[in-house]
């Protein structure tokens, strides 16, 4: 579970390597995960974070209460 964004639920998808021989492996394509430090106001404490680079902009964009709120309505523990 580590390649997983706690906030959009970003996490690795599947495909092939393609060779110049046209000869196919297995391959995974990882989301940028960070690990970010917030402070929550309401509980007056900090809270790590582990999200993807969209997920920092989406917390950027709609503050930290609410994306604490919506993970925990994922089922998260935060």
């Amino acid at each position: 579970m580590s390649a997983h964004c706690m906030l959009s639920g970003a996490q690795p998808c599947f495909g092939n390597n393609i060779s110049h021989s046209h000869r196919r492996t297995s391959r995974r394509f990882n989301p940028n995960i960070q690990s970010k430090r917030y402070w929550l106001p309401s509980e007056g404490r900090h809270v790590r974070l582990r999200l993807s680079t969209k997920g920092i902009k989406t917390v950027d964009t709609i503050g930290v209460e609410a994306a604490v709120a919506r993970i925990r309505a994922r089922g998260v523990r935060v």
